[in-house]
C-alpha cells in the first residue's frame, strides 16, 4: 500500500478545499483522488472538517460588521479586473456571499472548469466566513478579559470590606471593654497631675486591688521626640515597678490602654524613655505623678 502521508501533510488537500490551486494542481488533485482510494477518504474528511469549522464559528456580527468587511474584500478582488466580465463576477460574489451559510467554504470535490467562478465565490464566502469568526472570538475575548477584570475589581472591593469591617468590630469591643472598665467599681480612678517639668500635663490610673489590672487614660501629655516613650511606674513601698510603656496612640488621648498587672502599689508616676522602656526609671524626665 502506497504511503500519502507526505501528500497529505503537504496541505494541498485543504488549498484544494478552499479553492486556493490553479486549475492544473486542481486537475492533478482531483486526479489523483480518483486513482487512489485513500486520497479521496482524506479530501472527504477535509471538506468536512472544514464545513463543520465554519458551522462551530459561526457567529452573528455586530451590525454593519458583515457588510464593511464584505465591501473590504471584494474591493481588493475587484481592484485588478480590467474587464467586464471579470467586474460581474466579482458582483455575483457579492450576491453570494450576502447570506453566507456556515456549510459555505468546502467546495465540491469534482468541480468541472466551467465551475471555477463557482468555486471561488464559495472559497470567499469561506474566507469571508473566518475572518467574521475570528472577529467575532476577538470581540468574546474582549467581552471575557472585561469581565474578569470587574471580578477582580470586586474581589478587591470585598477584600477592603472585610478588613474594614474587623477594624471597625476591634473598635466596638475595645470600646466596650473601656465602658465595662469605667463603670466597675472596683477600679480605683488615680489622677495624675503634671510636675514642674510638665505643668499642663494629666493622666489618670485606673487601679483594681482586687484583680490587680491597671489601665492608664491620658487626658494631655507634651509631645515627644522621635525615639522616645512615655513609661508607667508603680511605687510600692518605694520601689519602682515597671508597668508598661504607653503606645503612640494612648500617649495622644486615643482610649484607654491595658498595662501589666500591678500586685500592690501606693503611687503611680510617668516617665520619659527611650523607645521600649528602661529597668529603672529616668527620675528627671517624671512628668505626671498621682497617689492612690
Amino acid at each position: 500500500m502506497e504511503n500519502f502521508q507526505d501528500y497529505f501533510e503537504s496541505g494541498i488537500l485543504e488549498q484544494y478545499a478552499l479553492g486556493e490551486l490553479s486549475p492544473a494542481e486542481q486537475a492533478e488533485v482531483e486526479a489523483k483522488a480518483a486513482a487512489h482510494p485513500e486520497i479521496r477518504e482524506e479530501l472527504a474528511q477535509v471538506q468536512a472538517a472544514l464545513g463543520f469549522y465554519a458551522e462551530a464559528h459561526a457567529i452573528t456580527p455586530p451590525a454593519g460588521m458583515s457588510e464593511r468587511v464584505l465591501t473590504n474584500v471584494l474591493a481588493q478582488i475587484a481592484a485588478p479586473a480590467a474587464n467586464t466580465s471579470l467586474r460581474n463576477e466579482v458582483d455575483a460574489v457579492a450576491a453570494q456571499v450576502a447570506p453566507v451559510a456556515p456549510e459555505a467554504g468546502v467546495r465540491p470535490m469534482y468541480a468541472a472548469p466551467a465551475e471555477a467562478p463557482a468555486s471561488r465565490s464559495w472559497a470567499i464566502a469561506a474566507s469571508v466566513a473566518l475572518l467574521l469568526s475570528l472577529l467575532g472570538n476577538a470581540l468574546l475575548y474582549t467581552n471575557w478579559k472585561s469581565a474578569s477584570s470587574e471580578l477582580v475589581a470586586l474581589q478587591n472591593e470585598n477584600s477592603r470590606f472585610a478588613t474594614t469591617t474587623t477594624v471597625v468590630e476591634k473598635k466596638l469591643d475595645d470600646l466596650r471593654q473601656e465602658n465595662q472598665v469605667l463603670r466597675n467599681d472596683e477600679f480605683h480612678a488615680v489622677a495624675l497631675a503634671g510636675t514642674k517639668a510638665a505643668p499642663s500635663a494629666h493622666a489618670r490610673v485606673l487601679f483594681n486591688a482586687a484583680t490587680h489590672k491597671v489601665y492608664v487614660d491620658v487626658r494631655s501629655l507634651p509631645a515627644l521626640p522621635a525615639g522616645k516613650q512615655y513609661q508607667l511606674w508603680a511605687l510600692d513601698k518605694g520601689k519602682p515597678i515597671d508597668a508598661g510603656v504607653l503606645t503612640v496612640a494612648t500617649a495622644t488621648g486615643e482610649g484607654l490602654q491595658h498595662m501589666k498587672d500591678i500586685a500592690s502599689a501606693q503611687t503611680f508616676a510617668m516617665t520619659v524613655e527611650p523607645a521600649g522602656g528602661s529597668v529603672n526609671p529616668t527620675l528627671t524626665t517624671m512628668t505626671v505623678v498621682g497617689n492612690i
